[in-house]
């Protein structure tokens, strides 16, 4: 097996106003089909699918407490850290913790999403980051 994460889908409560604070956010929508929305993140993609049909697809139900899980957008410099977190606001999410400086030397904070997703930014200068937006543990 070659590991990999290919897609993170979220399941979203309101595709329509999801989408539009990622694309708020600076991301495309690739419309491949109605219904879905995906957006193109370096190597990887990010999916919405509507709640319901992720449960019914899945078959299972996904609750309501909080995910432990929580998605993270690495930068290359602290200053990006903070206009992604500005960026966020101002599309809609909210900030949960201001960015400030890690116990692991970086510069990071985090925010939600509209409906609660948590993402973390940060900027840590031993994972660096290449061109096409892949990161990379360190040697």
């Amino acid at each position: 097996m070659e590991p990999r994460i290919s897609i993170v889908t979220i399941a979203v409560d309101d595709l329509d106003r999801m989408a539009a604070f990622y694309e708020a956010m600076g991301l495309v929508r690739h419309r491949i089909r109605d219904g879905v929305a995906f957006f193109q993140m370096g190597g990887a993609i990010l999916g919405l699918f509507p709640r319901a049909s992720a449960e019914a697809d899945a078959g299972i139900g996904f609750g309501s407490a909080p995910s432990r899980v929580y998605l993270a957008y690495n930068t290359r410099s602290d200053a990006e850290v903070d206009d992604v977190l500005t960026e966020a606001e101002k599309a809609g999410g909210r900030i949960v913790k201001p960015a400030g400086r890690a116990f692991w030397g970086g510069w990071y904070g985090y925010f939600a999403d509209p409906e609660n997703n948590l993402w973390e930014v940060a900027h840590n200068p031993d994972f660096p980051i290449d061109a096409e937006g892949r990161i990379a543990l360190p040697a």
